[in-house]
């Protein structure tokens, strides 16, 4: 074979899986968009995932997921959410977070949703109605005003000489400040509990909060549910610790962290569920076509050695009904 010729035979050749390369469609990606932290969120991120690998997708090999971790700045949502728009993502998934979900929703109205919402999404506006969606977004609804009601009157069965409650809200997550502004002082008064609602969208007025439970000397604390504050709960734990409140959350990740308990749906089985819809999605299916799911599976867990810290014997009755005690 002459040299010239080799020298063709081997260029075409290096040339092939260039082209086959080329040809094979790039893998989807899903832009994941979450008001936590990362360094809070490993184990809902690994749930997602766990999710997606359900209906057949693994991440790095046939989908790619972004993970954009807000820690509670939601002012970034409305450029973000114009970007993956713009970038034309597979999914933009939202679970867990109610100002990311409306973000996405106003952002698109062709882009598949999938999100978790403490409250209504139908009167959230992301859906039509929950058994058919009608549009491009769908989800998992986890009763945050329920789970809310549940929750105060766990605090007063562990504090039952409390009488004035000071309840935290993120005027950032306005859709879930609402929601506790509206569900939390009418359950308090049915029990007999004063409540003082306290703002923070920062750390520093995280502080500043405190400063104000003290002055006012509140007997009590109540976090709403917020990806902020879940991304401070150590600091809020310490917080808690050193000045000797009591306090409740919305999921484990703050008693796991040194805080006194928390009820609220289970958060792994949500961003699964989530991970799931999103695979589902992937495959074909369309949002409007997939009910929207609701939580069904709630925990509460103690943490024995904070309320030890802290001068209360939790009643066996209360242990009784936890999921998990920490000792």
């Amino acid at each position: 074979m002459k040299r010239r010729e080799f020298i063709r035979l081997l260029g075409g050749a290096a040339a092939w899986p260039l082209a086959a390369r080329a040809q094979q469609p790039a893998m989807p990606i899903v832009g994941f968009v979450n008001g936590r932290s990362a360094e809070g969120s490993v184990r809902q991120a690994a749930a997602f995932r766990k999710g997606l690998n359900e209906t057949g997708y693994v991440e790095g090999q046939n989908v790619t997921v972004e993970y954009h971790w807000l820690e509670g700045q939601y002012n970034r949502l409305p450029s973000l959410m114009d970007e993956l728009v713009r970038r034309r993502v597979a999914v933009i998934a939202t679970p867990g977070s109610n100002p990311a979900s409306l973000a996405a929703k106003t952002a698109t109205a062709t882009v598949p949703i999938v999100f978790g919402v403490g409250e209504d999404p139908v009167k959230l506006g992301l859906v039509a109605s929950l058994a058919r969606p009608g549009g491009n977004a769908t989800g998992i609804n986890f009763f945050g005003h329920e789970v809310a009601t549940k929750r105060l009157g766990l605090l007063h069965e562990l504090v039952p000489k409390a009488v004035r409650i000071a309840v935290l809200v993120n005027p950032a997550n306005a859709p879930s400040a609402e929601a506790a502004l509206r569900a939390i002082p009418d359950a308090a008064r049915a029990i007999g509990l004063q409540t003082q609602f306290l703002k923070a969208s920062t750390s520093e007025e995280i502080e500043a909060a405190f400063a104000t439970l003290l002055r006012d000397r509140a007997d009590a604390l109540f976090v709403a549910g917020d990806g902020f504050f879940v991304s401070r709960r150590v600091q809020l734990a310490t917080l808690t610790a050193r000045h000797a409140i009591p306090a409740i959350y919305s999921v484990r990740e703050y008693v796991e962290a040194g805080g006194l308990m928390s009820y609220g749906a289970d958060d792994l089985e949500r961003f699964r569920q989530a991970g799931i819809y999103t695979g589902q999605i992937l495959k074909g299916a369309k949002p409007a076509d997939l009910p929207v799911m609701q939580s069904t599976k709630f925990e509460f867990v103690i943490n024995l050695v904070t309320a030890r810290a802290l001068g209360f014997e939790v009643p066996n009755s209360i242990q009784l009904l936890a999921d998990q005690v920490i000792e």
